[in-house]
């Protein structure tokens, strides 16, 4: 498989930031979705990024109308690798296209309009939830922890899985072996 291109939609900086990571192990150009679709051809293959919103892959809908996505990362506050049947469900995402979590992270004050007011509920309302939850396991600690004092979670080591399934297919390209 020949991937062309990282292409990302970003809201608060944290999926840029894990596309500019990506592109830094891979070698591929990194692009946000309005200039990809001005400088890339008309079915580019590429990985495409995107923040989550209520369970949406931000751009998703978008990309798929241009390029040829060939796997999806949804970039948001859980734990990376979680909530992969959620996502694929609520984007109706192929079975077949690699679907991966990366734990973002979050900034209330780079938020706007009506993210800034829906985050602000959902911190009042879920931030009490586990507040006054007794046995909360460490992911629920560190939701608390972001929603209450904000935070990132980007990491190199969030890639390990992407990075994976992104050197298997090149390398199975290569040898001429299907991935």
């Amino acid at each position: 498989m020949k991937i062309d291109a990282i292409v990302y939609t970003s809201n608060t900086g944290f999926t840029r930031q894990y596309a500019e990571l990506l592109g830094k192990e891979t070698g591929l150009p990194v692009y946000d979705l309005s200039d990809a679709v001005k400088t890339l051809e008309q079915d580019a293959s590429i990985i495409y990024l995107g923040w989550l919103m209520a369970g949406k892959v931000k751009g998703y809908a978008e990309a798929i109308k241009r390029f040829e996505v060939e796997s999806v990362c949804g970039v948001g506050m859980g734990s990376t690798g979680s909530q992969l049947q959620d996502l694929r469900k609520s984007n109706n995402l192929p079975a077949k296209l690699p679907v991966f979590t990366l734990q973002g992270g979050f900034n209330m004050q780079k938020l706007r309009g009506v993210y800034k007011m829906m985050m602000t509920v959902m911190k009042k309302t879920a931030g009490k939830g586990l507040a006054d939850k007794k046995d909360r396991t460490p992911e629920e600690d560190d939701m608390l922890d972001l929603l209450l004092h904000g935070g990132s979670r980007v990491s190199a080591d969030n890639l390990t899985a992407v990075l994976q399934w992104y050197r298997s297919s090149v390398e199975d390209a290569s040898t001429g072996r299907e991935a």
